[in-house]
């Protein structure tokens, strides 16, 4: 029997989860925290990752120790410590800061499908990681990643496209990760042998189910 299903994710043991959904078929690694994000159909992330004020596509595989919308401090006042903002945990007359937080879940970051963040990536709000995309190990992610790109280093920069431009074009328009599950299923066997430029030879004149 598939250990994964379309009606409840498959959440690993020690997470928090917090003002978060779930497509069908998620994972969610071990020792994760995900706050105030949507994670689309067939994502899933490794252990130990972050993942803040997100907006994640379809079919998003995400590393372990990977963090996602990673979360910013008051750097323009005179402390940027966490008594300005969580000063409830610090004096029993004093409440949060309701407007930094709610500043904080308005500054959303979004991660495309199909795409692939490498282990330890950190991904800073506001970006966008475009469909087909790959961030590098280890990279920091400031600014937005074009579809079908590979990025790496701190801070990341382009290092080549995964698939020529004509070609993520072509597959953005397929849009495979929209085909439910009975299609993805019967494709499996071309998905794992043919290249992105057969695959797409083969279905881009098949109408949809």
């Amino acid at each position: 029997m598939a250990r994964l299903r379309s009606d409840q994710p498959f959440i690993h043991p020690d997470c928090a989860i917090s003002n978060s959904t779930f497509g069908a078929f998620v994972e969610i690694g071990a020792g994760t925290r995900v706050a105030n994000s949507v994670v689309g159909d067939y994502s899933y992330c490794d252990r130990t990752c972050d993942i803040a004020n997100a907006e994640i596509g379809k079919f998003s595989n995400i590393a372990s120790f990977t963090r996602i919308g990673a979360t910013d401090h008051p750097m323009g006042k005179a402390s940027q410590h966490h008594f300005l903002y969580r000063s409830a945990d610090y004096w029993d007359d004093a409440e949060d800061d309701a407007q930094w937080f709610a500043r904080r879940a308005s500054r959303v970051t979004t991660i495309g499908h199909d795409t692939w963040i490498g282990h330890a990536a950190i991904i800073k709000p506001e970006v966008t990681i475009g469909h087909g995309a790959v961030v590098a190990s280890g990279a920091i992610v400031t600014k937005d990643v074009a579809p079908y790109t590979i990025v790496g280093g701190v801070t990341a920069q382009p290092i080549r496209r995964r698939y020529p431009e004509a070609v993520a074009e072509r597959m953005m328009t397929l849009a495979w990760w929209n085909w439910d599950n009975a299609r993805l299923r019967a494709a499996l066997t071309d998905f794992r042998a043919l290249g992105a430029e057969a695959f797409l030879e083969k279905y881009e004149s098949v109408p949809a189910c």
